[in-house]
């Protein structure tokens, strides 16, 4: 297994992939089935050309097990912080200890981009999601933001940690 940074072009559509295979395993129950089996790999291309953002693979030989996207805070009263935008495993390579790996790669990188503290959304009721990131040192802030996904209405939740 190694990380790298994702290619501008050539490694999208795999990205979007493992988005797909993450978000249907994963949020089962938490959003609309309709809208989980209505996923399609190219509905997180723009999201990949965020500007100021690192887009990191987890390989396992040429193959995408996992990605993680990170950068400067999107919202202005966390100006200063580091964010994890995204972090996502292909489901068979959940509970081997490689989303640790992956969370490391990109801690670091934006660490070495000289942001002091870190933060990250977590779906409420993503329990096993929330785990990992307590696991990794996070802690919940007490912030929430409310959205929708599929037309239901979904919470979630601020971690935190210092870098």
């Amino acid at each position: 297994m190694m990380v790298r940074p994702a290619a501008a072009g050539d490694d999208r559509l795999a990205i979007g992939q493992v988005y797909v295979d993450s978000w249907r395993a994963a949020y089962r129950g938490l959003v609309p089935q309709a809208h989980l089996d209505g996923l399609d790999a190219r509905n997180w291309l723009g999201a990949l050309d965020a500007p100021q953002q690192t887009n990191l693979l987890l390989l396992d030989g040429d193959a995408i097990a996992g990605t993680c996207s990170c950068g400067p805070a999107r919202i202005p009263e966390m100006a200063g912080w580091g964010e994890v935008v995204s972090l996502y495993l292909t489901p068979a390579y959940w509970g081997r200890g490689l989303g640790g790996t992956l969370l490391g790669a990109a801690l670091d990188e934006l660490a070495g981009k000289g942001h002091p503290s870190v933060h990250l959304w977590v779906l409420k009721g993503d329990r096993r999601a929330q785990a990992f990131y307590r696991r990794q040192g996070f802690a919940p802030s007490g912030a929430r933001i409310k959205g929708e996904v599929g037309g239901q209405p979904v919470e979630e939740i601020q971690y935190t940690r210092p870098l």
